[in-house]
């Protein structure tokens, strides 16, 4: 029964469609009447239908058992239905994968324009990374990259006005040739000539050449705009990088200057400690030049020695340790300006 049911639901849904469709607006008389391929059948039945809900109301007190039999299609009529419902779902098929097809090419078209342009970018950024960036980032060179770089952008820019002016040209030229033929045509026209069949075809494909080829040039013209305007804010780009890196190359040299000026004072500062180191060994030695000659004193002047040396002892222990202290110190600022030189 489940099964019964939906073949009959089937049935009906289509049946109904075809209805709507012959009937999209309510009065359909007139559009069957117009309908010349549809069967004989389908509009007797479409045309009782419709006379039988505009009399089943009006009448339905008198001939109650006779207008409300059950009118089905026959079999012939349920499969010319579906033949053309088929035909119709086979042709919006068609259509759908033609569009498709159509949708696919553009998408293709676009790709390969895509690929062009990313091929053409990928090239203009390589050969500025080779002229420019490897400028910059050299030594000392951030004049000269600067210089190159704007020399570049104008180079760049003065190309495609030339080439922008050259389309316009070529552009203003074809426009004048077309207008032209158009005067000749026109003329030719009014003094009653008749161009051949032939001519006529090929001035028509001449003129659909002409202007395939105006609408791709100008489309090449769209193009080269965009890609000024891409280009102009690369320019901008960099402009501003390079901008920044005047400003850290500032920094770094005077950085670079206050460091040299800290190395200057702590070599000045290492030679002079050691020279007092120096001076510190030559009295040390003749100190223990002395203490080698020397003979037993007296008592009280041994006990004064004896303090004396200790205090030079003393002393000496303080200047080693502010040697060795300054060695250390020296030795580190070394690291130091290893390392700046290094970094610069």
């Amino acid at each position: 029964c489940s099964h019964a049911n939906t073949l009959l639901r089937t049935e009906a849904e289509m049946f109904e469609k075809w209805y709507h469709k012959m009937e999209p607006s309510g009065p359909s008389l007139q559009l069957l009447s117009e309908t010349h391929d549809a069967p004989s059948e389908l509009m007797q039945v479409l045309l009782w239908s419709q006379g039988s809900s505009c009399t089943r109301g009006r009448f339905k007190s008198k001939f109650h058992g006779a207008t409300d039999y059950f009118v089905g299609l026959t079999v012939e009529q349920k499969c010319e239905l579906a033949e053309r419902e088929l035909t119709e779902m086979k042709h919006e098929i068609q259509r759908m994968k033609e569009d498709s097809e159509q949708t696919l090419q553009n998408l293709e078209a676009v790709i390969e324009e895509a690929d062009v342009w990313w091929t053409d970018v990928k090239k203009a950024i390589s050969d500025f990374e080779k002229d420019i960036i490897s400028t910059i980032s050299s030594k000392k060179g951030s004049i000269i990259a600067s210089e190159k770089l704007l020399r570049y952008m104008e180079e760049k820019n003065r190309q495609r006005d030339l080439l922008r002016e050259k389309l316009r040209l070529k552009n203003y030229l074809l426009k004048g040739y077309k207008k032209k033929l158009q005067q000749k045509l026109k003329q030719k026209e009014q003094m009653g000539e008749t161009l051949r069949e032939v001519r006529l075809q090929q001035l028509q494909v001449r003129n659909a050449q002409y202007q395939r080829k105006i609408d791709e040039k100008n489309e090449e013209l769209l193009q080269l705009k965009l890609t000024s305007g891409k280009t102009v804010q690369v320019l901008n780009f960099y402009k501003r990088k390079l901008q920044d890196a005047v400003v850290t190359s500032t920094s770094l040299m005077k950085d670079i200057s206050q460091r040299k000026e800290l190395l200057g004072k702590m070599e000045r500062e290492a030679a002079l400690v050691e020279e007092q180191r120096a001076e510190a060994e030559s009295v040390n030695r003749q100190l223990r030049k002395q203490l080698s000659d020397y003979s037993v004193p007296p008592v009280l002047s041994y006990v004064q020695k004896k303090m004396a040396v200790t205090d030079l002892e003393n002393s000496l222990k303080a200047w080693e340790r502010k040697v060795a202290v300054a060695e250390m110190s020296l030795q580190s600022y070394r690291r130091a300006w290893n390392q700046v030189k290094m970094s610069g």
